[in-house]
């Protein structure tokens, strides 16, 4: 009989990362470089940068469908196919299938989701917003939530040392409702968006359009390219994979980084199960893992634990995290794990096309992998909403309508053919972006009598907007329509789309941070307040929204508090 007496040894680590998206990459990336020998679990399959984004460099008359997926190959997805951007034959690979990955609705929720290695990085939209000092205080001030452990002050810096790192482009415009950060070199807007901005300076002076801080290298760095890293190319083709690496994903700069230490292992096809608790040691000792091929059970031991596997996954795990001391799930002494789900609120859209003709003789050059952004301006500085609270942002940008419209206008022969190799008409856009409060009774719990094929149980989520939401949706529309036409933009569709929450693909709390250990799961740094090595610091841990895309937040909240925890082992407190 042969007995492996090194097994546990072997898959024994300082430091285990559950995920491997944009903040279980910096979770692996902070504790290789201070020294851990890191285990990084991803549920999905490996993917390699560059070598594995097999349509990078496809032109439409390549692909079977000219990039598009047929309709019953849509039908096989119908959660993942609402991604209208990105689920495509160009990008649709890193999705999943949601036949094979179930969960329950109780009430409409589109949970959108990418198992590889990079995660939903190789996906996101790459907009960067630091959140504003006020973001940190609306719970406290209003009455909705919770206060925040924490304040913009403490936040501040980590937002600079990752960004950095990731490479952020932008402007600084000096706003108070929207702090400048560490910027590249700014996209230039366009034509049709300088004059828009010029208007609503004049006529909205709390209305601020600038161009969207996002995640490309306009002018890579020396910390960039030490990774292989270069100039974005403004092709606009990023949730291909970039063979550039020019926007900021797991795979084209924390994992590499991480990589370069020595000091990291990824074990893909790797689904948690659950974390295991020690109850003679007060703390957690390891993970339980099912190969997703052999659906065989092991074992893995770590002094740490960083629980990154994105909102839903991270609470599901927490709450099949089960023992003597935790039958509620893991940390969950307030019972409020898995409640408080958010998502933005992105169900307001307006556009409209330009009437004015002193930019007929005007284009613009390459594919811009942004657009243009509205900060937040309700119930800010000495704006005061009665209807609602907190407030929203916008999405907007100009396009000129050009090649490849000819599936969405009328006409035939040759002389409509002609007409489709002239430019047509400027149009601009504005997609609203709301903060939706935090409310008890959007959450998820698990489902027993329903296992996926792995044997775990499965998520019923139960989320719906609310009053405050529909308020702050008629009052978007109200406003982009006003803005939009002072500029000279006739209006051609405002409405409510009614998207349930999950489009957005921010969905975060369910294992809110707070300073009461009766009212949340994580203390000021990320930690669960009853198991001191173990963290959370994917969205599950936000205790409000805000209205910014919130990804940035989420890595400074992980490099914060990776450097808290290699702090907290050097001196012998976990």
């Amino acid at each position: 009989m042969n007995i492996n007496i090194d097994a546990t040894a072997q898959r024994t680590y300082d430091a285990i990362v559950i995920g491997s998206g944009i903040s279980g990459g910096w979770a692996a990336k902070e504790l290789t470089q201070k020294g851990l020998r890191t285990l990084v679990l991803e549920r999905g399959r490996p993917v390699e940068h560059v070598k594995d984004y097999p349509t990078t460099m496809s032109s439409p008359w390549e692909m079977t469908h000219r990039g598009r997926y047929p309709v019953d190959k849509l039908a096989q997805s119908p959660v993942q196919s609402q991604v209208g951007y990105a689920f495509n034959e160009y990008s649709g690979h890193f999705f999943i299938n949601d036949a094979d990955h179930p969960y329950q609705q109780v009430k409409p929720f589109d949970w959108i989701r990418g198992y590889q290695v990079g995660g939903k990085s190789l996906l996101w939209a790459r907009w960067t917003q630091r959140w504003a000092p006020f973001n940190f205080e609306d719970n406290a001030n209003d009455g909705h939530g919770i206060d925040w452990p924490i304040r913009y002050e403490e936040l501040a810096p980590w937002y600079s040392y990752v960004e950095r790192f990731a490479g952020i482009s932008g402007n600084k415009d000096g706003l108070s409702t929207l702090p400048d950060g560490e910027f590249l070199p700014p996209f230039e807007m366009f034509c049709l968006e300088k004059h828009v901005r010029d208007v609503w300076k004049k006529q909205f002076p709390d209305r601020h359009l600038i161009i969207s801080r996002t995640a490309n290298l306009s002018k890579a760095q020396k910390i960039h390219t030490d990774l292989g890293r270069a100039d974005c190319q403004a092709r606009n083709w990023c949730a291909r994979g970039c063979l550039f690496g020019a926007y900021f994903s797991s795979n084209s700069a924390t994992l590499p980084a991480a990589a370069k230490t020595g000091k990291l292992t990824i074990r893909p096809f790797s689904v948690v199960h659950s974390i295991i608790y020690d109850d003679a040691k007060g703390k957690a000792t390891g993970v339980r893992v099912i190969d997703t091929n052999t659906k065989e059970m092991s074992e893995y031991y770590a002094r740490v634990i960083f629980v990154n596997a994105a909102t839903l996954n991270s609470t599901l795990i927490l709450l099949n995290s089960t023992s003597n001391r935790f039958p509620n799930g893991l940390g969950n002494d307030s019972g409020v794990l898995g409640h408080y789900l958010m998502d933005h609120n992105y169900r307001g859209r307006i556009a409209g096309v330009y009437e004015g003709r002193e930019f007929d003789n005007m284009y613009y050059y390459g594919r811009r992998p942004t657009g243009t952004y509205v900060p937040r301006f309700r119930n800010v500085l000495n704006d005061k909403q009665n209807d609602f609270v907190r407030g929203y942002a916008y999405a907007a940008g100009a396009s000129r309508e050009g090649w490849g419209r000819g599936n969405s206008v009328d006409g035939f022969g040759a002389e409509f053919k002609e007409s489709l190799t002239q430019p047509g008409a400027w149009t601009f856009s504005l997609t609203a972006m709301g903060e939706m409060l935090p409310r008890f009774d959007n959450h998820v719990r698990l489902n027993p009598d329903k296992k996926d094929q792995w044997g775990m149980p499965t998520l019923d989520i139960d989320c719906s907007w609310g009053e405050n939401e529909d308020k702050m949706t008629a009052d978007a529309l109200e406003q982009g329509k006003a803005m939009l036409e002072a500029a000279g933009i006739r209006v051609t569709a405002a409405f409510d789309n009614h998207q349930p929450p999950g489009l957005a693909i921010h969905e975060m709390g369910t294992a809110r941070m707070g300073k009461d250990p009766k009212t949340s799961i994580l203390n000021k740094w990320n930690q669960v307040h009853s198991v001191k090595n173990v963290f959370v610091t994917d969205g599950a841990s936000m205790t409000s929204s805000a209205c910014q895309n919130p990804s940035l937040t989420y890595m400074a909240l992980t490099a914060r508090a990776a450097d808290h925890a290699v702090m907290e082992m050097k001196k012998g407190h976990i």
